[in-house]
């Protein structure tokens, strides 16, 4: 093929849905062997092209041409045919399978008529290695965390040969030393004449790896083929939603005497009597934001459940404004003002084809204004889901749609704006920004800002370092379910932080 030819072409693509147009005269071009970033606000059409370039979707108008044929893709298995394979930032896998079943499955090696086991193994193996990409292939996926099971989702597009891959957020779980390597390989794949469309609300990182990129708004392209070399971010953010956006920094302290959470000694056993969370002891005032950093895996979510009460404390006790709630169920910890924002969204802090005032009462759903004796109050739930969308900036069509209805941005201001109501004393936040839009990420950022000045109390969990560096009054790294480092925020560097979080190096 002439090196001249594109590897992708869209022209003039259009998709419109009831009530609103998603993308509209849309033009992209991705030559073969290149890094082509695709930056955008949630909301701003990015998702829709995707899944029409992967066979999910049909547009309404324009052409999609692979290697300067045109082509009408009518489902993803059309795409995949084509080598277009696509890491959805909402994972797609079966949770009662392995690691190794959920990479072959509709691709499964014969021999003797039968699944060759082994050759998948050494070749899931083999690309694990290659890519930077260890997983047990014999791990249960419902057993893996955010970050494995990002990785699964990669294996199982590099197992099926895809020559343009589509990666969306890639890198939102990764600690820094985990990119740089995750980007020598796309260098690596792309000197070999891999094509990847590279999605990500992280602007430094667009910047690191793309060859070239090209910005959305609103449903169209606004600028075409940038060159990463001759713009900076603060222009990328500029293009992207028309202004100039803040970042995370260090405020004035807002720190008081007045302790909110206590935990001490506190250990998490799994069911075979494996402690993952193991004496771990941390104290959190109000008006103070606690972050916690640790590579995926180390003990982060099941401290996140023992504080919820959805996992049993093994040993070590929760005392919270003075009361000891170690045994205290879900739902009496959370009528007493304890919020919550789960790190998976779509599994954990939504009902996708609930509407969105439905959803404004998960967790809540015995307290005011969702409740009116014992029964439900469905128009005060639905007037303070009218507040919520107005107070956090939800762009949608009304309170009746479903939660699915929403760009990823969108539903996570909902979960915050639920989560900020009725005057919480201690948010639990995992991973508040991941998978959104570097607007939305600006306006999440600035709530909990003013919650803290207002005497919340915040631990926050994040892979994203410079988010907790710049949120954090107190940061703490977790290993292998101890805190094994309390660092400074105002001095610690990203790098010194992920050396902390991989046991290679001391950043207190």
């Amino acid at each position: 093929m002439p090196d001249e030819v594109p590897a992708v072409r869209l022209t003039s693509i259009t998709k419109r849905f009831p009530g609103v147009v998603a993308n509209r005269d849309i033009d992209l071009t991705i030559n073969r062997g290149e890094v082509h970033a695709l930056c955008g606000e949630n909301g701003a059409g990015k998702s829709t092209l995707m899944k029409i370039l992967y066979g999910m979707q049909k547009p309404d108008e324009g052409t999609i041409e692979i290697d300067g044929e045109q082509v009408s893709f009518r489902t993803p298995a059309d795409a995949i045919a084509r080598g277009i394979g696509m890491v959805h930032q909402h994972f797609k896998l079966a949770d009662n399978l392995t690691v190794l079943e959920n990479v072959i499955l509709g691709a499964e090696p014969k021999r003797r008529g039968g699944i060759d086991f082994a050759a998948a193994r050494k070749k899931i193996t083999e690309m694990g290695k290659a890519y930077g990409l260890r997983v047990d292939p014999d791990s249960l996926v419902e057993k893996l965390g955010v970050g494995d099971r990002q990785r699964v989702e990669i294996l199982k597009v590099l197992y099926r040969g895809a020559r343009v891959l589509i990666l969306d957020e890639p890198t939102a779980v990764l600690v820094p030393q985990e990119v740089d390597e995750l980007f020598a390989n796309l260098r690596e794949l792309k000197a070999e004449g891999l094509t990847v469309l590279f999605i990500s609300h992280k602007l430094d990182e667009v910047l690191a790896v793309a060859d070239t990129i090209t910005v959305i708004r609103r449903g169209t392209t606004v600028a075409d083929c940038v060159d990463p070399r001759e713009t900076t971010s603060r222009q990328l953010a500029e293009m992207m939603v028309g202004s100039e956006l803040p970042t995370p920094e260090l405020r004035e302290s807002t720190v008081t005497d007045e302790v909110q959470l206590d935990v001490a000694g506190l250990t998490v056993v799994t069911e075979d009597g494996r402690p993952v969370v193991n004496d771990l002891s941390l104290r959190i005032r109000r008006g103070e934001i606690v972050g916690l950093a640790g590579v995926e895996g180390n003990g982060q979510s099941e401290l996140i459940e023992a504080l919820m009460g959805i996992r049993p404390a093994g040993t070590g006790v929760i005392t919270y404004g003075g009361d000891d709630i170690t045994h205290w169920p879900t739902r009496r910890r959370r009528e007493a003002g304890i919020s919550y924002i789960p790190e998976d969204r779509h599994r954990h802090g939504l009902i996708l084809e609930g509407t969105l005032w439905e959803n404004r009462m998960l967790g809540h759903q015995t307290q005011k204004p969702n409740v009116r004796g014992p029964w439900i109050a469905r128009r005060g739930a639905r007037r303070d889901t009218t507040r919520i969308v107005r107070a956090y900036d939800v762009r949608t069509p009304g309170i009746e749609v479903p939660a699915a209805a929403l760009s990823g941005g969108n539903q996570q201001k909902l979960i915050v704006g639920r989560e900020m109501s009725g005057e919480p004393r201690l948010l639990i936040a995992a991973h508040p920004t991941r998978g959104i839009d570097v607007g939305a990420q600006a306006a999440i950022w600035e709530y909990l800002r003013q919650a803290r000045a207002a005497g919340l109390a915040v631990l926050l969990i994040s892979a994203d370092l410079e988010e907790l560096i710049g949120m954090s009054d107190t940061l703490h790294v977790i290993l292998r379910g101890r805190l094994v480092a309390e660092v400074d925020p105002g001095t610690v560097t990203p790098e010194e932080l992920g050396s902390a979080m991989t046991g290679a190096g001391d950043a207190a």
